[in-house]
């Protein structure tokens, strides 16, 4: 069969029958059809039922951070990440901060943001007036949507209004709720749903979209922590850093690389526990970019010399419902981590953020982020050159004492070994 991509009904096909027809229309092999459909700890229906045409789960690798201490509380971090170094580079920051008593972290209440746009009005400043005039009964409207957490004394807690554009002004209509330990997305989603037609009939505007941000302004985590000077190279490796960091402030163009550095921290805890990363990675740059795009983190030197080093970043992040209850491993990453509270989960991963940050940026003003990073990459490349076990270090140690880590050296390398070892 011919690859034809406009395949109709491929979402009727039971998971089975999605992978014969790729094996006859893509020329996969059996090994290749084995490998793909492999679901390790979560069954393939129970993969089915989460999002659409599966076909297999997608195997990443899952590690722990080790040496954190937050707020006097010792945590083994979860982290699902592809890339070698992260976990390392983690447990590194995490232990240099707990010699000076580790991380202080911090979360705002839970407060999400749900917008409603009302388009087609005579006056936006006259409908907020309006709007204003009968928010206790707005709110009370969204809180119908709702009981667990209007019985918590929670919910729907206030609302903004904003006015945006020029020539065509329309009304964002923001309504702040409090969703506890969940992220919240359904519902918000739900409760300014609920409350369209009510301000549409308050303000006699349009209503278009009803929707949460990912900007969650109002939803931040907060950690800091001391790095001993002695630990990280004395004043000059303090001084490094923090023009490491100066140069992050100045530049989006570093800015970027820096803050994708401290996500690949939260991100992997997120991807670990099944929280939506996407949802974080968006708002945390979104975050960065108020004002002029900048660092998430900060860096100064105290009295003593030693360098402090702090974050903040929007987290709407959840420990109950969503997709995080249903993969048999996040489970058991949720249990490692042992977090109570969404508020608490926040702050632990802000906590990451920074000592990943804090570790990437020592490497890169020190002796250079490929030192270590390209030993774990060679070990990456000499597995994939075909390497057993027996000989995988050695391999690793020949291509970095050659200075060639590439798939052709670890090849010939291998061979050499190998013929040597006859």
């Amino acid at each position: 069969m011919k690859n034809n991509s406009a395949v109709s009904g491929f979402h009727k096909l039971s998971t089975a029958e999605r992978l014969s027809l790729l094996r006859d229309l893509l020329n996969l092999s059996e090994e290749e059809i084995a490998n793909i459909s492999s679901s390790g700890a979560i069954s393939l229906d129970r993969v089915d039922r989460l999002i659409e045409n599966v076909i297999g789960v997608a195997e990443i690798p899952l590690g722990i951070a080790t040496y954190f201490l937050i707020n006097g509380k010792d945590y083994m971090i979860p982290m699902a990440i592809e890339e070698a170094s992260v976990v390392a580079a983690c447990s590194n920051g995490a232990k240099v901060a707990r010699l000076s008593g580790g991380f202080t972290g911090y979360s705002t209440d839970p407060i999400m943001i749900g917008q409603i746009q009302i388009l087609d009005l005579d006056s936006p400043e006259e409908a907020i007036i309006r709007i204003m005039r009968n928010k206790d009964a707005i709110l009370k409207t969204a809180n119908e949507k709702s009981r667990t957490l209007r019985e918590s004394g929670a919910g729907a807690m206030d609302l903004e209004c904003r006015i945006i554009g020029s020539s065509d002004r329309m009304l964002i209509v923001h309504l702040l709720v409090n969703v506890m330990d969940a992220m919240g997305a359904n519902i918000v989603n739900s409760m300014c749903e609920h409350i369209s037609p009510l301000l549409q009939e308050i303000t006699g505007g349009r209503i278009n979209l009803r929707i949460l941000s990912n900007l969650s302004i109002h939803r931040r985590s907060y950690a800091s922590a001391v790095f001993k000077k002695e630990a990280i190279g004395g004043e000059n490796g303090v001084d490094r850093i923090l023009e490491a960091y100066r140069f992050a402030e100045l530049d989006m163009y570093r800015a970027a690389t820096h803050n994708k550095g401290i996500m690949n921290g939260v991100d992997a805890v997120l991807l670990a526990t099944m929280n939506d990363w996407r949802a974080v990675e968006a708002g945390a740059h979104a975050f960065a970019s108020i004002g002029g795009y900048h660092s998430l983190t900060r860096y100064s030197k105290n009295s003593n010399g030693d360098l402090v080093g702090s974050i903040e970043l929007p987290l709407a992040v959840g420990i109950l419902g969503g997709s995080t209850s249903v993969s048999p491993k996040a489970t058991v990453a949720k249990k490692i981590l042992d977090v109570r509270s969404s508020g608490e989960f926040g702050y632990v991963l802000a906590a990451v953020g920074l000592a990943q940050n804090f570790s990437a940026i020592r490497a890169l003003a020190n002796e250079g982020i490929q030192k270590g990073h390209m030993k774990l990459h060679a070990r990456n490349i000499a597995i994939s050159a075909g390497s057993p076990d027996n000989l995988i270090e050695s391999v690793v140690d020949e291509m970095v004492k050659s200075g060639d880590i590439s798939p052709s050296n670890a090849k010939r390398i291998l061979a050499s070994l190998e013929k040597n070892n006859k």
